[in-house]
């Protein structure tokens, strides 16, 4: 079904964007006494979740070249936030870990995330939330190309982690 004339600043491009940047904004507000920007809490969550990853796959997961992650590790390592390691089967490959220090801010942003997220869908029943994430779902599963989008797998073709 084709949209109709509507104003773009309600169409679903510009409300997904705002909603986005308005989600970022209040997360790097109320985050900020860690002074991370939101690139850096990207990857600090894949480093947790992970434990540890190649910058190749960091790069690729964060969906930025390779000397860009490079360069945002090398801020992060000289702030005590990841640390690097040799690969135990490849000594080409450099692991990135996060450090003790970001394994706990990252349990005491997990609560400012949740209370941001809560903040967000206020107004929202528990069926209401249910339709919008299918839908969201739906959206990142049309316009995915088997890359994953929604569920954090990307199997792009071509690419080495």
């Amino acid at each position: 079904m084709a949209l109709m004339k509507i104003d773009p600043r309600n169409s679903l491009g510009f409300l997904l964007h705002d909603a986005q940047r308005l989600m970022r904004k209040h997360f790097e507000a109320r985050g900020s006494e860690y002074g991370l920007s939101s690139a850096q809490w990207r990857l600090l969550v894949i480093l947790v979740k992970e434990d540890g990853a190649a910058q190749a796959r960091l790069a690729e997961l964060l969906e930025i070249e390779p000397i860009s992650v490079s360069r945002l590790i090398d801020r992060m390592e000289e702030g005590g936030w990841v640390e690097r390691r040799p690969d135990a089967n490849d000594r080409r490959v450099r692991m990135v870990f996060g450090t003790a220090k970001a394994r706990d801010a990252f349990e005491k942003v997990k609560s400012i995330a949740s209370d941001l997220y809560e903040t967000a869908l206020t107004g929202l029943s528990a069926e209401e939330r249910e339709t919008l994430f299918h839908a969201l779902r739906t959206v990142c599963d049309n316009l995915s190309d088997g890359e994953g989008a929604c569920d954090g797998t990307q199997t792009r073709t071509g690419t080495s982690g």
